[in-house]
């Protein structure tokens, strides 16, 4: 019975685990001051038919702190590309000099920042729902086992173990966002 119980509570952290993961990736393309490269991860080219990412069809690289190039394997695509970035609606404004692209990216208004600070806050709080599911599907197979034979006190003390490793990963969610809104606001 007690493996059973572990096997949920490490299910339960697993979930946990994911979600914070995905929540990590999401804040990655929430830029603060510099210029990254995976600022624009999410935008696809059409590439012969095919919707692809940028970085499966072109090196992308920070020549500095405030500029992106794209440098396209082929010629071709230097206008896709240029295209898919303005319609992505990043407020990036691609330049395209016959070999490469550049990016500038603008420094942050105030008013922007603090959109910024609450789409990262967005991002935490979906992380947050998705540890309470991980709490939620342990607490249900603790239930269960519950019902198979697990004593009462054994079922209580699971629960309580359930909701630290909650609380633990919820506690990381507020320190990786506070790291995030304090990077967003500082000028």
């Amino acid at each position: 019975m007690e493996e059973l119980v572990k096997a949920v509570l490490a299910s339960a952290e697993d979930i946990m685990n994911k979600g914070i993961d995905r929540m990590e990736k999401e804040l990655i393309r929430i830029r603060a001051n510099k210029a990254n490269p995976s600022m624009i991860d999410s935008v696809k080219v059409d590439y012969y038919g095919s919707m692809v990412p940028i970085s499966q069809i072109a090196n992308v690289n920070t020549p500095d702190a405030r500029t992106l190039s794209v440098q396209p394997w082929e010629k071709t695509m230097l206008n896709p590309i240029a295209k898919a970035i303005t319609d992505a609606n990043l407020g990036l404004n691609p330049q395209n000099n016959g070999e490469v692209i550049i990016i500038s990216v603008p420094p942050l208004t105030e008013e922007r920042r603090k959109a910024l600070v609450k789409q990262a806050k967005t991002v935490g709080e979906d992380a947050k729902v998705s540890i309470r599911q991980g709490r939620k599907e342990a607490n249900e197979g603790i239930k269960a086992i519950q019902k198979k034979g697990l004593p009462e006190d054994l079922a209580k003390k699971a629960e309580t173990s359930s909701q630290d490793i909650t609380n633990k990963f919820i506690a990381t969610v507020d320190k990786i966002i506070a790291d995030k809104e304090k990077e967003i606001m500082t000028v």
